[in-house]
């Protein structure tokens, strides 16, 4: 069994915020599961080339932008998830920050990073 609290766990400067990493590839448990945090006011075009991911919005308010344009509300109780290695923007309010709770398959290493690029994703 693992049992693992916030202040234990690796956390990481992904590029717009704080992502706070449970479980990682080195757990063995096939996924990682991410507490992560999208500071207010920000816009980071993602694409997870390696990972599925699926993110449940716990705090703040936000919105996720698919390849084609389309806008989807994020807010507690929403749940989003990438699929097809979707590209896509991840938005939060700028009134407050956007907290997300995150899986990924397979699992993230835990040292991955963002380069916040306003050209182009980034992509790991």
């Amino acid at each position: 069994m693992i049992i693992r609290e916030l202040d234990e766990v690796t956390t990481v400067e992904w590029g717009n915020g704080l992502s706070r990493r449970f479980l990682l590839e080195s757990d063995g448990m096939g996924y990682s599961v991410t507490d992560t945090t999208v500071r207010a006011g920000t816009m980071a075009r993602l694409e997870y080339r390696r990972h599925l991911e699926a993110c449940y919005c716990i705090e703040g308010e936000g919105s996720v932008i698919d390849q084609a344009g389309n806008t989807y509300p994020l807010r507690p109780g929403v749940l989003y998830a990438l699929d097809k290695h979707d590209p896509h923007c991840l938005v939060a309010s700028p009134h407050s920050d956007l907290r997300l709770v995150c899986v990924f398959s397979p699992a993230l290493r835990g040292d991955e990073q963002h380069r916040i690029d306003p050209e182009g994703f980034s992509q790991y």
